[in-house]
Parts: structure tokens; C-alpha cells; sequence
């Protein structure tokens, strides 16, 4: 049963009923209930933004967690790229220095990974950047494991031919030496004999008498045997040992190989002349790698004590004149 209300009479000083019209309670009601509705709206609101329910709580432990997870991983790669970094420094430094090998170049192994639209599917998300940077020190590592790993291939292709490529690179003196009278002159800048100018020697000269015996420092093939078409040399020999290096004997009086011939350390190649441009008897005497000139005398191994060996360095210090 509805409650009946009374409102007080100022004038008459009496309590008339209050008669509410259901147009009236109707416009009660619904006052009530959209002050309802919007408060309610407005609670929903300010717990959407500011409170967190129990499944979003838990979905923020499980994101926070997998951020910690990709830092632990990030710290893990970061450290592989360390690995990585020694295992290429040993293999160029090393092995490849051991086996004679040329290093990889860096182009060759940071070269990138292929693709512009390679991380587009990872992007778009609050979390991305830290996942696409995952995903390409990911790629990085593995790139440089493919290279690596075939480096180790060919590294292990040279370890099987090390006994081949120690035969044929040069290893002894050209001459023997109860035959050789002295060492005219050194590798490097030397005076010119003709020119009386300073300019590069690229050998050695070995002065010895006329057909004194010349030998093959290495393994190799004869590639060009006879005068020297410029004829600075005169009669000389180049022989090509593989691995990118060749030899050059030059001024000879006799030459017994020809160009084609297969020959072996050891092997008599020629006699000692004066052909060419020469100042007297000696043998002009080259180690080439890739075409560049090197100091024969880091080429002498099997024949030189360590005494030995730093009495001749000591002496190709000295300023000289060269023979030819």
C-alpha cells in the first residue's frame, strides 16, 4: 500500500493530503532511474580506466613477465654475438693464417637478410619494437652461423690438404748453400746499379759462379720458362705452386724445364747466369702471393736455423745495392 503524504497549509495552518497524479509518478520514476543509469555509467567508466579487473591483472603479470623473458633472451643473444665475434676472429686470424687462406670479408658476413616485409606481421603492437629486435638479432646470429659454418667447411677442406700445400709452397733456398759465396742483395729499397737510384728490390740475389745449380723451392707447375720478352731478366723460370704463390729465377745461363712441366722441391730448374740486366754473376731470386712481391726470407724454414734466420735479418736491414 502506497504511502499517503500531507503537505503543510501556511495559510490555513493545516495538513492538506497531497493528491500525485501518475503522470507525476511517472516522471519521478524515471528522473530516479536515468540519475541511476548515469551514475552507474559513470562507476563503469572510472573502473574501466583507472581500476583493473582479475583477468586483466592477470593478463598484465603475464605480459610483464614476457618482457622479462625477451630481455633475458636478448642478454642470452647478445652474448652469442660475443661467441660469434671471437669464433671469426679465430678463423681469420688462425686457421685461415695457418692454411695460407684469404680471411672472409665483413661484407660477406654481415650481409643482411633478405626481405622488407620480413617483421610487418610483428609490427602494429604496444610490445613490438622489443619483439622485432629479438627477431633480427635472431637472424643476424643465424646469418653469421651459415657463414661460419661454411668457412669451417673450407677450412677443413684445407686441414686435409695441408700436407699437399706444404709441398708446394716455397720452403728452402734456391741454392744450396756450400755453393753460395754471399747474398748480393736484400728485399726492399735498394740502390739501382745502372740508374744509381734508390727504387724497390722485389727478390733477392744470390751471387754464385756460372752454372752453379738452381733448385725449385716448391711444388709446382712451369708456367714460363726461356728469355724474358722485356729482357730485364734474361733467361728466367716461373713456377706456379698453387694456393697463390709463384716463384721467379731469373739471369740463369741454362734453363732445363719447360713450360707445362710439373716439378718438385728439390728439383734442379737451371744454372746460375749473367743474362739480362745483370751486374755479374748472380740468381735474381722472387716469392709472389696473389701477385704482390713478399720477402723471400720468410721463406727459407727448412733451411735456417733461428740464428741463422735473425743474422739474415739483421743483414737485409742494411742499405745495399742490388745486383741487377
Amino acid at each position: 500500500m502506497s504511502k499517503v503524504k500531507y503537505k503543510f497549509n501556511k495559510k490555513a495552518l493545516t495538513f492538506d493530503r497531497v493528491h500525485t497524479t501518475f503522470r507525476k509518478r511517472l516522471l519521478y520514476f524515471f528522473s530516479h532511474l536515468s540519475t541511476g543509469v548515469v551514475f552507474a555509467a559513470v562507476v563503469l567508466l572510472l573502473a574501466y580506466n583507472f581500476l583493473d579487473s582479475p583477468k586483466v591483472k592477470e593478463q598484465k603479470r603475464e605480459i610483464e613477465q614476457l618482457k622479462l623473458q625477451f630481455q633475458i633472451l636478448n642478454d642470452q643473444l647478445d652474448k652469442a654475438t660475443k661467441i660469434m665475434a671471437d669464433l671469426q676472429d679465430r678463423d681469420d686470424n688462425i686457421y685461415r693464417v695457418i692454411f695460407e687462406s684469404e680471411p672472409i670479408p665483413n661484407s660477406i658476413r654481415e650481409a643482411g637478410i633478405g626481405g622488407i616485409d620480413r617483421y610487418e606481421a610483428m609490427k602494429g603492437y604496444t610490445n613490438s619494437e622489443i619483439v622485432i629486435e629479438t627477431a633480427k638479432k635472431m637472424d643476424r646470429i643465424l646469418g653469421k652461423l651459415y657463414v661460419q659454418s661454411k668457412s669451417y667447411d673450407e677450412v677443413f677442406a684445407l686441414a686435409k690438404n695441408k700436407e699437399k700445400m706444404l709441398a708446394c709452397i716455397p720452403a728452402i733456398q734456391p741454392m744450396n748453400n756450400k755453393d753460395l759465396r754471399r747474398i748480393g742483395s736484400y728485399f726492399g729499397t735498394r740502390m739501382d746499379p745502372f740508374y744509381k737510384v734508390r727504387k724497390f728490390h722485389e727478390g733477392m740475389d744470390f751471387s754464385a759462379p756460372i752454372g752453379t745449380e738452381i733448385y725449385a723451392t716448391g711444388n709446382g707447375t712451369i708456367v714460363e720458362a726461356g728469355r724474358d720478352t722485356q729482357g730485364g731478366y734474361g733467361n728466367q723460370i716461373i713456377i706456379d705452386h698453387g694456393y697463390s704463390y709463384r716463384t721467379v729465377y731469373a739471369h740463369l745461363s741454362r734453363v732445363f724445364v719447360r713450360p707445362g712441366q710439373k716439378i718438385l722441391r728439390g728439383q734442379i730448374i737451371g744454372y746460375v747466369g749473367n743474362t739480362g740486366k745483370s751486374t755479374s754473376p748472380h740468381l735474381h731470386y722472387e716469392v709472389r702471393k696473389n701477385g704482390i712481391p713478399l720477402n723471400p726470407i720468410y721463406f727459407f724454414f727448412n733451411d735456417l736455423t733461428s740464428s741463422e734466420f735473425q743474422t739474415m735479418l739483421e743483414l737485409s736491414s742494411r742499405p745495399s745495392q742490388t745486383m741487377d
